[in-house]
C-alpha cells in the first residue's frame, strides 16, 4: 500500500468516525457482529430475569391430557428444552442502549439493509426508513424483544438469505400501483415490523409445540426458528409480489401465514431450501394460496406488537 493511499484510508475512516452520530469516536468502525457472535452472548449472559418473565404452561388433565396424547404433535425431546428456553427468554430480553452487543446487532442490520459503510444514531427518522413505526426500534420489540432482532441479524447475515431479505427490503419500498379505480394504493410496507410480526408467528408455533417434530429430527431449536422465519418472508414476498398485494392486504396475509407456518412448517422449510438452492423447482413448488374474497380494509391491524406472554 503505497503512502498517498494509506493516508486516503486514514482520512475516510476519521470521516466515518466523525459522521456516525453516535457520540463515540470509535462508533463508526465497530465491526458487524455475525449471528453466530450474538447468540454465544446470549448463552452466556445472565437472563434470570428475561427468565422469570417467561410464564409456565398449566399442564392438562383428564380429557385433556388424554387427547393431547393421542392427537396432539409430540413433544419437544429433554435434551432440547434448554435451547427452547433461551428463545422464549431472549423474547423477554428488551433492548439495551447500554448493551454493546445489542447496539452491535442493530447497526448490523442497519448496514447490511441499507449497504452502508456508516453507523447511524440510535434514534431517528432513519429506523422509520427501514421499518420500523417509529424513531426508537425498541418499540415494535415488546412482543418479541431481542428475538426479533437477532432473527433479523440471521435473515441479513446468513450468505444464504442475504440477497433474499435485501430483496424483500427493496420491495418494501416500493410506493404505490394503481387499483381497479385508478386511485393510487401503498404497496410498501414497513419491512422490519413485517420481521417483527413474523418472529412472533413463528414463536407462538414454537409454543404450541408445532415445532417438535422438526427439531427433534434436527436436534435444533432456534436454528429451525430461523429457516422457519426465513421461509415464512419468502412466502409473504411471494404473494406479496405475484399477486399485487397492497398494505390493505397485509392483516389478512400475516393471519393466512400464521396458519401455514402451524399447520404446514414442513412445506415452508421446503421452499425456502429450493430457493437456496435456486432450483428450477424454486418457483414451481405448490404455494400456500390465500382463499379468494381478500377484504381491504383501511384499517391496518398488525399482530404482534403488543406484549406477549410466553411460557414453557
Amino acid at each position: 500500500i503505497s503512502e498517498e493511499l494509506q493516508q486516503a484510508q486514514e482520512e475516510w475512516k476519521a470521516v466515518e468516525e466523525m459522521q456516525s452520530g453516535l457520540g463515540e469516536p470509535s462508533a463508526g468502525a465497530a465491526p458487524l457482529i455475525s449471528f453466530n457472535e450474538a447468540l454465544q452472548y446470549f448463552q452466556t449472559a445472565d437472563l434470570g430475569e428475561c427468565r422469570k418473565k417467561v410464564r409456565a404452561a398449566v399442564p392438562r388433565r383428564g380429557l385433556a391430557a388424554l387427547l393431547r396424547f393421542l392427537l396432539g404433535p409430540p413433544r419437544l425431546q429433554p435434551q432440547l428444552q434448554g435451547e427452547r428456553e433461551l428463545a422464549l427468554a431472549m423474547a423477554q430480553c428488551a433492548l439495551d442502549d447500554n448493551e454493546g452487543v445489542h447496539m452491535r446487532i442493530l447497526q448490523t442490520i442497519y448496514k447490511k439493509l441499507t449497504c452502508s459503510r456508516l453507523s447511524c444514531p440510535r434514534y431517528g427518522a432513519h429506523w422509520e426508513e427501514l421499518g420500523f413505526q417509529g424513531p426508537d426500534p425498541g418499540t415494535d420489540l415488546r412482543g418479541t424483544g431481542m428475538l426479533g432482532l437477532m432473527q433479523l441479524l440471521f435473515f441479513v447475515m446468513d450468505s444464504q438469505t442475504l440477497p433474499l431479505a435485501q430483496e424483500i427490503f427493496r420491495l418494501s419500498q416500493h410506493k404505490t400501483q394503481a387499483s381497479s379505480a385508478t386511485l393510487p394504493l401503498l404497496q410498501s410496507f414497513p419491512f422490519c415490523l413485517m420481521s417483527v410480526n413474523i418472529t412472533h408467528i413463528v414463536l407462538q408455533a414454537l409454543r404450541e409445540e408445532r415445532l417438535s417434530r422438526e427439531c427433534n429430527r434436527r436436534q435444533q431449536v432456534i436454528a429451525v426458528l430461523n429457516d422457519l422465519y426465513a421461509a415464512a418472508f419468502l412466502q409473504l414476498y411471494r404473494l406479496w409480489r405475484w399477486q399485487h398485494k397492497t398494505i390493505a392486504d397485509s392483516g389478512f396475509l400475516l393471519k393466512e401465514l400464521e396458519l401455514s407456518t402451524k399447520k404446514k412448517p414442513k412445506q415452508l422449510l421446503k421452499s425456502l431450501e429450493a430457493y437456496v438452492k435456486r432450483s428450477p423447482a424454486a418457483d414451481a413448488l405448490q404455494q400456500l394460496s390465500p382463499p379468494s374474497g381478500c377484504g381491504t380494509s383501511e384499517e391496518i391491524n398488525f399482530t404482534g406488537i403488543c406484549d406477549l406472554q410466553v411460557e414453557l
